[in-house]
């Protein structure tokens, strides 16, 4: 279903006036047979094949912070010469269509608009008695169409506009034939000390952190994520820029760093607070370095489980990772809470931990297990979110069942490892000692 589509709009940015896009509204899932991903890599194959036009498939990001929409990857290059970013830009262009992680290359800085260029001799110019401001003045009067006053006639006022006729500007070579007095009164062609020069120019200039600069933006391949658009496109500025560009992200890619970032930050700071917390509780920093074990178990599970149902890392990914955390750590909390408990009634730690895991390995399934098909239906979710809801639900599942499997050899080898070896004395023996002594 055709939503909207908009023919050169403004507010795209891209300073052009043959530019427009479509917006599709999709059926709901139930009422089609391919997916969203699957319209969009079929329109991705096919829109190249039309060479009227340039054009792009893109999806809308799930979570987008600046709700500008645009092609996923988005790598700005700054340098604040603009005719080295025109020299460097088809080079990078090419480059980037000729990888297999891009679908679609574009670029905002587009040098696309013509332009006649006046150069002045300003020594000829200087001694015939002509200023620079005097050519400046007959091409504005001859060109812009200024208003140089008003005259009434009639009773009605008309405006006096400056502009040759329109068959006397047609062609760049009319303006040879325009005439300019110096102070002595005598009459120059224009030609005599100004040359003329056809180039192209941006319609737009674009800055970005007050630098000047050229956003490329592509789509991405199929099995690609931005992540991979993003070093991919470091790659290439690595092996063409010199050292005076500078390189920056913007739009979807730059939420997307940011948030991989704040992901990582409240990822660590779980694994710091959860141990501190631990420590308190078991009054050792051994014991609860023994309980993280069961983290690393859960998230490399959780990336085996990504990888086996061809799922990304994404921000729902990574949310699951950081609720691992605390769903993983309560089988060490059972396993060593118990151990410690049996090595402080004089048992060796060995046979502490073998028992603990063996009593504790019926409340350990329980909990596993429910949490598990808690998050099942995440897992097996469908619908228009299901995209969404399905990474964290296979991270959560995956990361869980790996590490319960793991977590009843990996935390008891790693208690009789690490734990000490002291032994509590007992309540029986420390009376005894304490009436020998009183005799």
């Amino acid at each position: 279903q055709v939503l909207i589509s908009v023919t050169a709009p403004g507010f795209t940015g891209s300073g052009s006036v043959n530019t427009g896009f479509v917006r599709v509204l999709m059926v709901p899932p139930n009422e089609r047979t391919r997916s969203q991903q699957e319209v969009v890599d079929m329109m991705s194959r096919n829109l190249p094949r039309i060479n009227e036009v340039r054009a792009f498939a893109i999806q809308e990001q799930t979570i987008s912070v600046n709700r500008r929409g645009g092609l996923p990857v988005q790598f700005v290059i700054q340098n604040n010469n603009f005719e080295k970013l025109q020299g460097i830009l088809p080079k990078f262009l090419e480059e980037a269509n000729k990888s297999n992680v891009f679908a679609g290359v574009d670029v905002d800085l587009k040098f696309n608009k013509p332009e006649l260029k006046v150069n002045i001799d300003r020594l000829k110019a200087s001694e015939l008695g002509v200023s620079v401001a005097d050519i400046s003045e007959l091409l504005q009067i001859s060109l812009s169409n200024r208003r140089l006053g008003y005259f009434i006639k009639d009773g009605k006022q008309y405006q006096v506009m400056g502009q040759v006729l329109r068959n006397d500007r047609d062609d760049p070579t009319d303006l040879k034939n325009l005439y300019l007095r110096n102070a002595s009164g005598q009459m120059f062609s224009l030609d005599q000390f100004v040359s003329f020069s056809e180039e192209t120019t941006p319609p737009t200039l674009y800055h970005f952190n007050r630098y000047k600069s050229a956003s490329v933006s592509a789509g991405l391949a199929p099995g690609k994520t931005i992540g991979d658009g993003i070093e991919e496109m470091e790659r290439i500025a690595d092996k063409l820029l010199d050292e005076s560009f500078t390189t920056a992200l913007a739009g979807t890619s730059r939420d997307f760093a940011e948030s991989s970032g704040n992901t990582m930050f409240a990822f660590l700071l779980a694994l710091v607070l959860i141990y501190l917390v631990l420590a308190a509780q078991f009054e050792s920093f051994i014991d609860p370095f023994v309980i993280m074990f069961t983290v690393p178990l859960a998230i490399a599970g959780a990336l085996l489980s990504l990888w086996i149902f061809d799922q990304t890392i994404n921000i729902f990914s990574q949310i699951g990772m950081i609720m691992l955390i605390g769903l993983v750590t309560k089988n060490g909390i059972l396993i060593v809470e118990f151990a410690n408990q049996k090595k402080h009634a004089g048992m060796h730690k060995h046979e502490a931990v073998v028992e603990a895991a063996t009593m504790r390995l019926r409340p350990i399934l329980m909990t596993s297990l429910a949490m598990s098909l808690g998050a099942l239906p995440l897992a097996l979710s469908l619908g228009a979110a299901s995209t969404s809801r399905i990474p964290l639900g296979i991270v959560i599942v995956g990361g869980i069942m790996f590490s319960l499997i793991l977590t009843l050899f990996v935390i008891p080898a790693m208690y009789s490892f690490l734990s000490s070896k002291k032994l509590k004395v007992h309540e029986e023996e420390t009376e005894a000692a304490i009436d020998r002594l009183a005799d």
